[in-house]
């Protein structure tokens, strides 16, 4: 393990290069076009930081990540590498990883309730507009002041229907609540339904402390399996905002430590700001600002610079610049930016370094004992310890079963909570049901003797048809209006 007060070596240029631990927390960068040597980059600064004890959270979004687990040499590219850099007493190893994932498949289930998550981070998952959002606020406040938990999807469903059933007794307190906005907010719940978010909202909830863990000497690298969260982009940079901000709040404030108490690393940062309403993108700003004096790092990994707003740019002093190609006006601007952005070496042309990087090869400049940029310089990326190739399903599945979460999560808690308390007031406001029998004795009797006309028996069996449709009907819209059934019409 190398001592804390040394740099963490990342890459070889002139002379070996690397972050210092007491600057890493002043968060980072990651940038390069695709298959430049992102990938490689991001692990091995993540195998770095555990190696000094410092936890990690990433999220593997390609599913070639689990290989970490593993000591490495089975690449001859790798050994190749470390020959030509000259790498004495280069040996592989594994690191202590937990896998996680929000579908319950890959890893450890990961869950938080609604009412955590708030109706902010909500709305950009939802996508809804600034009235829907108002409205879906108005929600959480008027379950709030009704002491009904809102804890899983059903239960953020049933509460939104109960506002658009009561929306004239609301109205005079809260504004006013249309059919239509309750409509769309119902549908986008729907939507969610469908990519999988009743399996990321309820209980029991994750303590994100979980993420802050050494195995002995080792900080635990914590792999979210996000191969398929990806294909809800909204769901995955919501959650990864979300777990920002908890771990922001849970944590004491330390200053400038001699090394991070978790570093974070943004994979495909560029959906978290992707047409962000600006109340979130401030939220963004704000997180990335304050966590540094929580001890958190944050590291963005992107294709293009551009992709991230100037506010959280200009915060991120460690840089690790893989190529860019300049085929477009686009390109050619994010190449100046990334140029522009790094302290200038007077023998190195930036600009046009970026565009000729092999892969492996980045501009790397880091943040030296007095939190100032240092020269950039034209460097190989050291290669990884650990194994290239991602991890067997039977060596997953052993991970998984050695790890101290197992079985932890893994069990739903459904206790009562907004669904369950809207129901039992629907059911004790219903008028009771009377038995057959009682019924049958206030019918009035008809004389035996009273002639019944054909065309009275067909309009006698059309009115008890419709009578029977119409209460189906009402049934199935009390169903689904109160009890949160989605009963088939």
């Amino acid at each position: 393990m190398p001592p804390k007060d040394e740099p963490l070596l990342i890459a070889r240029g002139a002379g070996p290069l690397g972050i210092l631990p007491g600057m890493a927390n002043r968060h980072g960068l990651i940038a390069g076009a695709t298959g430049t040597g992102k990938t490689v980059s991001l692990r091995v600064l993540a195998e770095q930081f555990s190696a000094i004890g410092v936890p990690v959270f990433l999220a593997d979004v390609k599913g070639d990540l689990s290989g970490i687990a593993k000591a490495g040499g089975d690449h001859a590219k790798v050994a190749e590498r470390v020959q030509e850099l000259g790498l004495s007493g280069f040996s592989f190893e594994g690191f202590p990883v937990v896998f996680w994932d929000l579908f319950s498949e890959q890893g450890h289930p990961v869950r938080t309730t609604v009412s955590e998550m708030g109706p902010l981070l909500l709305s950009r998952i939802l996508d809804l507009s600034d009235t829907q959002a108002d409205v879906l606020t108005l929600v959480f406040r008027v379950a709030d002041e009704q002491g009904l938990l809102l804890l899983d999807l059903k239960d953020l469903q049933a509460m939104v229907r109960y506002a658009g059933e009561h929306a004239k007794e609301l109205k005079t307190a809260y504004g006013n609540i249309s059919p239509a906005t309750i409509g769309a907010i119902q549908r986008s719940l729907l939507a969610l339904e469908d990519q999988g978010g009743s399996k990321f909202f309820g209980e029991p909830a994750l303590d994100p402390s979980a993420f802050i863990r050494q195995s002995g000497e080792k900080g635990v690298i914590n792999i979210l399996a996000a191969d398929r969260l990806l294909q809800s982009p909204r769901l995955y940079s919501t959650f990864l905002l979300w777990l920002l901000s908890e771990i922001y709040e849970q944590l004491p404030e330390v200053g400038d430590a001699e090394k991070p108490a978790l570093v974070f690393f943004f994979d495909e940062a560029h959906l978290l700001f992707s047409d962000a309403p600006k109340a979130l993108l401030e939220k963004i700003v704000l997180v990335v600002r304050l966590i540094r004096s929580k001890g958190v790092g944050v590291y963005f990994v992107t294709q293009n610079p551009l992709d991230l707003p100037d506010d959280v740019l200009g915060q991120l002093g460690n840089r690790v610049q893989h190529a860019l190609r300049a085929f477009t006006p686009k390109d050619q601007r994010a190449v100046r930016a990334a140029s522009e952005t790094m302290r200038q070496n007077p023998h190195l042309d930036t600009k046009t370094a970026i565009t000729e990087l092999r892969t492996g090869e980045a501009l790397v400049s880091f943040l030296d004992q007095k939190g100032a940029p240092g020269v950039t310089e034209r460097a190989f990326i050291y290669p990884p310890k650990s194994r290239l190739a991602p991890l067997t399903p039977d060596e997953r599945r052993a991970v998984i079963q050695s790890s101290p979460f197992f079985g932890t999560y893994d069990k739903i808690l459904d206790r009562a909570s907004a669904y369950e308390m809207l129901a039992s007031r629907a059911e004790a406001v219903a008028p009771p049901k009377e038995a057959p029998g009682k019924a049958a004795q206030r019918r009035p009797q008809q004389p035996a003797t009273t002639p019944r006309k054909a065309g009275s028996d067909v309009l006698t069996k059309m009115a008890g048809s419709a009578a029977r449709a119409a209460g189906s009907q009402v049934g199935r819209e009390i169903i689904r209006g109160i009890l949160g059934s989605l009963a088939k019409k």
